[in-house]
């Protein structure tokens, strides 16, 4: 089966979980064309991510001549599909918060897509993201009259759902991907019961190279090891790390937290280091390979994440599958895989004392008691989150709805 997938900014660092999900599509046989918007902000960091950029063709800062030559081939060879495009562009635009302007830009990179959909003889293309690419997906598929899909992840499309069409892609769409029985439960409320047959449950995955052999136990040591990975943004809630760290030092915690990642409150989150005294208790690690991820996670007593909004985050099923135990928060679909007592400790988002209290459980903790909570989180989150498990469920629903557009 051939499809395409669209992604905003590809191959990224933050994106490794659309990686997994195409390469495992391709080892079931899928025939894959990566697409992306735009360029990563971060750049090709991991070996990994250098081989799929070979493989991804970029609409933004492809060729100029080449891109205008696909965009008027589509509007030669499409006139009625790049006419209702347009006019959807346009509708979107007036009532998005980016801007009629903007949308005019998404037309004409999905009539660039379109063209080169058709020239490769992809009649499905499916966007990870609600946003921008789920838009150019949809109207590359009105142009092309083919189809379209995307994966919401959360939190970001929950925040404005109105404002990026939310409710007319699930409409429009094949098949719409929730990554959470939470995110299932959110799209729901954007769209009548009559569409909630197209909402599918994908969670993302993990593939077992990357955990296997890695069995190693939680370091014994007199000063407990955290490791926190994700972007530094405030739906992570790595200020209120930063509050618990520095209550757990008042208490008298021995730990050392290093903080994998980066983005806009780097800065912010530096001056509260400061502020707290804990330059020497708290390491700011910057963005990291997924080799280097995964020494992180293994040389820590426990992953901790205490998000404010998610959807489920990759980072947990890693840990989990390192066999570490996991502090988070009782939001989004985090608790469909943490189970507080069992594979870890759930705190309520915002809330450092309590945030302070699970980590002082986990420096108190025994060798043994880490050991049990990481053999069951393994066992967990492998029931749940294998990659080439998912990618079979996955490929399935792609024949499905291919069968379905043939009859």
């Amino acid at each position: 089966m051939k499809l395409a997938y669209l992604v905003n900014r590809y191959p990224s660092i933050s994106h490794s979980f659309i990686r997994r999900e195409i390469e495992a599509l391709e080892r079931r046989g899928a025939k894959i064309a990566r697409f992306s918007i735009r360029a990563s902000e971060q750049g090709a960091i991991a070996e990994e991510d250098r081989r799929e950029a070979e493989k991804t063709r970029r609409i933004v800062g492809a060729p100029p001549l080449k891109l205008a030559a696909a965009i008027l081939e589509s509007l030669a060879a499409r006139p009625l599909g790049s006419l209702r495009a347009m006019i959807d562009a346009v509708q979107m635009g007036a009532c998005s918060d980016s801007g009629l302007l903007r949308h005019v830009f998404y037309a004409a990179e999905a009539l660039a897509l379109a063209s080169w959909l058709r020239r490769d003889g992809i009649a499905h293309v499916h966007a990870h993201f609600g946003t921008n690419s789920a838009t150019v997906a949809m109207l590359a598929a009105r142009i092309n009259g083919g189809a379209f899909s995307l994966t919401v992840h959360g939190p970001e499309e929950f925040d404005k759902p109105q404002l990026i069409a939310l409710p007319q892609k699930i409409m429009a769409a094949s098949f719409v991907a929730a990554v959470s029985s939470y995110g299932m439960s959110q799209l729901r409320r954007l769209v009548s019961p009559d569409y909630w047959e197209r909402l599918r449950i994908v969670p993302c995955g993990v593939e077992k190279s990357f955990y296997d052999g890695a069995e190693t136990p939680p370091p014994s040591s007199s000063v407990a090891r955290f490791v926190c990975v994700g972007r530094l943004c405030e739906q992570k809630g790595q200020l209120t790390l930063i509050e618990a760290a520095a209550e757990v030092k008042r208490r008298g915690g021995k730990f050392h937290l290093v903080l994998v990642g980066d983005g806009d409150m780097r800065g912010a989150i530096e001056a509260m280091i400061a502020a707290r005294d804990l330059k020497d208790e708290v390491e700011l690690a910057g963005w990291k390979t997924p080799a280097e991820v995964r020494a992180q996670i293994q040389a820590a007593r426990a992953f901790v994440l205490p998000s404010y909004a998610e959807g489920l985050p990759v980072s947990i099923m890693e840990a989990m599958l390192l066999s570490r135990p996991v502090i988070s928060t009782f939001v989004a679909g985090i608790p469909e895989l943490v189970l507080p007592g069992e594979t870890g400790w759930l705190t309520p988002a915002g809330d450092a004392r309590k945030l302070a209290d699970a980590m002082m459980a986990a420096i108190a903790a025994t060798p043994a008691r880490l050991a049990e909570m990481g053999r069951a989180g393994k066992q967990r989150a492998i029931e749940r989150h294998d990659i080439d498990d998912i990618a079979g469920a996955l490929l399935a629903i792609f024949e499905e709805v291919a069968g379905e557009a043939r009859r």
